[in-house]
């Protein structure tokens, strides 16, 4: 989602399409704050972000250590996959 903004102004039909309802499952990657995600991942979804200051190195090396990695975002999709089932809400 390039634009919170944007994406808050389409009618409800199109956000329903792009993030049905009954998808509980979402993860947000963000590497900046998670803060304001909720309202996109829902209460049983999840973000893969930062909430801390600190980190200072080249780019690559700091996505890494703070886990912005391939395996670390897909290992993430996949527990949350597990924990809600298949990320179908009833």
């Amino acid at each position: 989602m390039p634009c919170w903004e944007l994406f808050a102004e389409q009618d409800q039909g199109y956000r329903d399409e792009v993030l049905p309802p009954r998808c509980g499952a979402r993860l947000a990657v963000e590497a900046a704050a998670t803060f304001g995600w909720e309202r996109w991942v829902g209460e049983d979804g999840e973000v893969v972000g930062v909430d801390h200051f600190g980190a200072s190195a080249p780019g690559a090396t700091v996505l890494e250590k703070l886990g912005f990695t391939p395996d670390n975002v897909a290992d993430h999709a996949r527990a949350l996959v597990r924990r809600l089932g298949r990320g179908a809400r009833p």
